[in-house]
């Protein structure tokens, strides 16, 4: 599956990759969206710091890049859980070596 070119994505496949991941808490998501599905709530609850405004806008930016889904559940009260595509399992990969680097050059070290 190809994502839709956005404005402002040029050759560059960084550019492109950035422009889909680009907001300060949709590489969180991704990270906690791995382990399993999760309802809005609880997204909330395990990104600290982010407000259900910006969470719910960087939610429907993934969705509509194909990177994550959202299934609304026909219960009462209704029941929305937000899980990874295809597509945002291999993005998720691809971000894995940048988490390595981050780690090795970046954090403290733990001795």
């Amino acid at each position: 599956m190809a994502l839709t070119r956005r404005p402002g994505a040029d050759e560059c496949g960084i550019a492109a990759a950035m422009s889909v991941i680009d907001g300060k808490w949709k590489v969180s998501l991704l990270w906690t969206l791995e382990q399993r599905p999760r309802r809005f709530g609880e997204l909330r609850r395990l990104v600290p710091g982010v407000s259900e405004k910006v969470l719910a806008a960087q939610l429907r930016e993934l969705e509509t890049d194909g990177i994550v889904h959202r299934e609304v559940y026909d219960e009462v009260p209704p029941r929305v859980e937000y899980s990874l595509t295809p597509l945002g399992r291999d993005l998720n990969a691809a971000l894995e070596p940048l988490g390595e680097w981050g780690t090795k050059h970046l954090l403290p070290d733990s001795a």
